[in-house]
C-alpha cells in the first residue's frame, strides 16, 4: 500500500484534453496519452502534426501545447505550507500556452519556461509562446 502512495505522490498533474497522436515520455519509455493520463517531473509531453494536449498541473496551473512539440516538466515543487513552489518547463519545439495556477501566483519567481533560445520567467498570469524552426 505504501508504494500506491508514494506512486501518487510523484503525479503532478493530468492530461484534461487531447487530440490525434501525444506521447508521454517516462523513465520506461514512451507511452500513449489519454484523457487523464498522469504527469511526472521528468515526462516528456510530445505531439504530432496535427496533435494538442492540455494539462492540468496540480496548483491549477494550465499548460495547453500544439502540434508538433514537445514540453518537458524538469521540476516540480507544490507544498504551499513549506514554502515549496517551484515550476520549471522546458519547452524543446512547437508551441504553449501557459495560465499560471497557484505556484505563479504566490511566487512569481518560482516559474520558469525555458526554450532553446532564453528563459521566461513568469510575471504575469499567461503568455504564449511559438518556437520557429
Amino acid at each position: 500500500m505504501s508504494s500506491e502512495v508514494s506512486a501518487d505522490e510523484s503525479v503532478i498533474g493530468y492530461i484534461k484534453t487531447i487530440t490525434d497522436q501525444t506521447t508521454i515520455d517516462e523513465s520506461t519509455g514512451p507511452i500513449k496519452a489519454s484523457l487523464g493520463s498522469p504527469i511526472r517531473i521528468g515526462n516528456v509531453i510530445k505531439t504530432d502534426k496535427n496533435g494538442a494536449a492540455g494539462l492540468t498541473l496540480k496548483d491549477n496551473t494550465i499548460l495547453s501545447i500544439g502540434p508538433n512539440t514537445e514540453l518537458k516538466i524538469e521540476a516540480y515543487q507544490f507544498e504551499p505550507q513549506q514554502d515549496k513552489l517551484q515550476l520549471n518547463a522546458n519547452l524543446l519545439t512547437g508551441t504553449l500556452h501557459y495560465i499560471s495556477g497557484v505556484i505563479a501566483k504566490l511566487k512569481p519567481e518560482a516559474v520558469t519556461v525555458k526554450t532553446p533560445t532564453g528563459v521566461i520567467a513568469v510575471r504575469g498570469t499567461r503568455f504564449l509562446v511559438k518556437i520557429e524552426e
